[in-house]
């Protein structure tokens, strides 16, 4: 059922579809000004963001990862806040806790950074598992809970995640009930070398990254939500429904896989291509938006077997390798 706040006004019309398509074409151009070379990520934000979804970023330091968030929430003209996480961060630094009021005589709480439209939580991997939970509740229900009050959280919420490969030193592997919360895993790699070339002369003519300065709002709050309506709108045919669920148990038959795709990962998958197909054009999704989003949805709900990654098996790999055998619907 919808959510009665996120129906436009009474007497008010919805927006075309196409004119919201142009608004998000114009978020695309208006993060360009500042972040070169990441087109992909970009497409992969948006997605998440008509999804109403969350997207965690792993790179190498200095591949623009926060910048990215950054320039896209200022485009997006939302209210957003930054959590660096460290290894002595704690939930309630997350989340909020209760402060004692001494002229009152009672505690009261004190929101969190986690009270925003779009969190960007940086580095997200250096926290310990426990603080990392604090973030559970607030992706999944879009509340949180302290004291036995529950506390909503700003419409639209969009949790952008950034982390440095599990490889690093300092690191802690996210659990897999953190992953799942996640609709896409994104990987930010070095940028082309014309692209390469572009970061330096932007910054050779006095680009500075924290100033974001030509950045500016081109959208607004109701044509996100009414962009996230349409997109929801997107139909979709029971052969496209029936080939996602064979694309998840597929993984689960692989070989090299320990645990395969789950229910909620096949209802991520759609949600994302659904949002795909709508940026698109499409009136409805096809095999080929399925396949688009298949590796950056479910890279991070697999797990493979020991003994394949011993011998350099990819989650990717795998996964490419199941679409090539699942028969297509014609």
């Amino acid at each position: 059922m919808e959510n009665p706040a996120d129906a436009p006004a009474t007497g008010q019309a919805e927006p075309r579809a196409d004119a919201l398509r142009e608004a998000m074409h114009r978020v695309r151009l208006e993060v360009g000004k500042a972040v070169v070379g990441q087109d992909g990520a970009v497409s992969g934000l948006l997605i998440a963001l008509l999804s109403r979804g969350h997207v965690l970023l792993e790179g190498v330091p200095g591949v623009a990862k926060t910048l990215l968030v950054r320039t896209f929430s200022r485009a997006l003209g939302l209210d957003t806040k930054r959590i660096q996480f460290t290894p002595d961060l704690m939930p309630g630094d997350v989340s909020g806790s209760l402060i004692y009021d001494a002229k009152a005589g009672e505690f009261e709480f004190r929101e969190g950074p986690v009270f925003t439209n779009i969190v960007l939580a940086d580095e997200i991997n250096r926290t310990p598992p426990k603080t990392q939970a604090a973030l559970l509740e607030a992706m999944e229900e879009r509340q949180v809970s302290a004291d036995g009050v529950t506390r909503p959280l700003p419409d639209p919420f969009l949790v952008c995640a950034t982390q440095n490969p599990v490889e690093h030193e300092g690191t802690y592997t996210l659990p897999e009930a953190q992953l799942d919360r996640f609709l896409l895993k994104l990987l930010i790699d070095v940028p082309p070398r014309d692209a390469e070339v572009a970061v330096l002369r932007r910054h050779a003519d006095g680009f500075t990254p924290r100033e974001l300065g030509g950045v500016v709002p081109v959208v607004t709050a109701e044509e996100i939500r009414a962009a996230q309506r349409s997109a929801a709108a997107v139909t979709v045919t029971d052969d496209v429904l029936a080939y996602v669920v064979d694309l998840a148990r597929a993984t689960r038959q692989s070989p090299s896989v320990q645990l395969g795709a789950s229910p909620r990962a096949s209802t991520a998958l759609l949600a994302a291509a659904k949002a795909w197909a709508w940026l698109g054009g499409y009136p409805a999704i096809t095999p080929d938006h399925v396949q688009a989003m298949l590796v950056p949805v479910w890279r991070h709900r697999i797990r493979l077997r020991p003994d394949a990654e011993i011998e350099g098996v990819s989650v990717d790999a795998v996964l490419n390798s199941v679409v090539q055998q699942t028969p297509v619907p014609l």
